[in-house]
């Protein structure tokens, strides 16, 4: 099922995506839902993020190509992971802004995964897939000059609008071997396949958990594929997942 939120008429609602209209449901999306029998055409609606995370972890240098396109080498041993701030966060069709401070903002296509039950130190019998209720887009947006500058990722990553995702969450899907697109403009600048992730999604789980709790609508950023570089004002990026489908949003 692919569930979104919406703006219909001034209300923010709860559906599920069914071809070229969206089932409208009373409930909350992570927990207890259930359809109301009313429709609305997607084209009446704006789409909103599918939900506002507690928090976004990003997982950095995940694919090895794209580690060494930056010159670093990947990790062998553990993830790298960062925060980006929920204020970040920019639902499809709404303008990346860049900062004036940054002379280079480039895009970065990823799979995104949104935690759905609390998972905390799990154990070796245990499977991190129970934990995850869903799959969608993310645009990691990285201030590239203010990354290499600082010594970690924060500023580079937390800018507003840096992280659009979406369009919305896909409940029945399995992370591995989705392809990863990014176009700009209509050209292809990035594909990709999570089969080529160092750490595969379950491996991430597993790893957070034992340091963080994750929380129900928790969003992790699983790395993205070679071939990241810049947008500018005026772009249009493409960020399109197989079995998902595609998250897209101007730049300014």
């Amino acid at each position: 099922m692919k569930f979104c939120r919406f703006v219909y008429k001034g209300r923010v609602e709860l559906g599920v995506i069914e071809g070229d209209r969206i089932g409208r449901r009373d409930g909350e999306m992570i927990g207890a839902s259930r359809p109301t029998g009313d429709y609305v055409g997607r084209g009446e609606v704006d789409l909103l993020t599918p939900l506002v995370p507690g928090k976004i972890i990003g997982i950095g240098r995940n694919y090895a190509e794209h580690a060494r396109e930056l010159g670093n080498e990947p990790p062998d041993a553990e993830p790298l992971i960062f925060l980006k701030p929920p204020s970040s966060i920019l639902a499809p069709g709404k303008p990346i802004l860049r900062p004036a401070i940054s002379q280079r903002v480039d895009h970065e296509g990823e799979l995104g995964v949104v935690i759905g039950r609390v998972a905390r130190n799990l154990g070796r019998d245990e499977n991190p897939l129970d934990y995850v209720f869903g799959y969608c887009c993310v645009n990691d947006v990285t201030a590239r000059d203010l990354q290499k500058k600082d010594v970690q990722f924060t500023r580079a990553k937390g800018f507003d609008t840096f992280c659009p995702f979406g369009p919305w969450v896909e409940t029945d899907l399995d992370p591995a071997g989705l392809t990863i697109e990014t176009r700009v403009n209509g050209q292809v600048r990035q594909r990709g396949n999570t089969k080529d992730m160092i750490f595969p999604v379950p491996v991430l789980i597993r790893y957070l958990a034992g340091i963080m709790t994750l929380c129900p609508g928790d969003l992790i950023a699983t790395g993205t594929p070679a071939g990241v570089g810049p947008v500018v004002a005026g772009d249009t990026v493409e960020i399109e997942v197989g079995g998902i489908g595609i998250l897209k949003n101007p730049v300014q």
